[in-house]
């Protein structure tokens, strides 16, 4: 049960930072995002547009300002530093999820294998007690069950949020991904 509370402290530390992480990070839409960097990239103005990445606190402006930064470079340099900066930016955006995976996918069996150590003691105590009574099986099984429910307990909430932090972050890729796409099309048509 101790180690069962200690993965569930854990993955609530973990759930409720991630949360807040990725809820900081997705205020702005790529859309309206996008369409201020183009109206200042058509303006000319990259200084404009490197401020606006600077003070947007999402994965996909890094990305872009990595592209920017390198204004005047080969397109080949340009979309690899962008392509590196999605890989920094999804290492952030994983960052923890696998251990709430973890808890979520080995909880149930951490509580199954305190419900087979609470049988085996309830059969030990039965052939201690030489009556083998229906309350002392009873009372040693219902005290070996909690553990598969505080098991379950922790498994579920961790398995989900597990799954809505693997939609998140595949949200992310896909925003950065698009975001580089574009900037390469906008700097492309900019230097020709």
């Amino acid at each position: 049960m101790y180690i069962l509370l200690a993965c569930s402290v854990l993955s609530l530390a973990i759930i409720l930072e991630r949360y807040i992480y990725y809820r900081r990070r997705s205020k702005i839409r790529r859309s309206n995002f996008m369409a201020r960097i183009r109206s200042a990239l058509e303006k000319g103005n990259v200084k404009e547009a490197l401020g606006i990445c600077k003070d947007t606190d999402t994965p996909f402006s890094s990305v872009v300002c990595s592209g920017l930064n390198l204004y005047g470079h080969n397109e080949v340099v340009i979309s690899s530093t962008m392509e590196r900066e999605v890989t920094i930016e999804t290492v952030k955006l994983e960052r923890f999820t696998s251990i709430v995976g973890t808890i979520g996918s080995t909880a149930v069996y951490i509580g199954l294998f305190g419900t087979v150590l609470g049988i085996i003691r309830a059969f030990r105590d039965i052939s201690l007690s030489n009556s083998g009574g229906l309350n002392v099986v009873i009372n040693g099984i219902s005290e070996a069950l909690v553990c598969t429910a505080a098991g379950l307990c922790v498994a579920v909430p961790a398995v989900i949020a597990y799954n809505y932090f693997v939609k998140k972050v595949d949200s992310f890729i896909t925003d950065m991904e698009l975001c580089t796409s574009e900037i390469l099309d906008l700097l492309n048509v900019k230097q020709k």
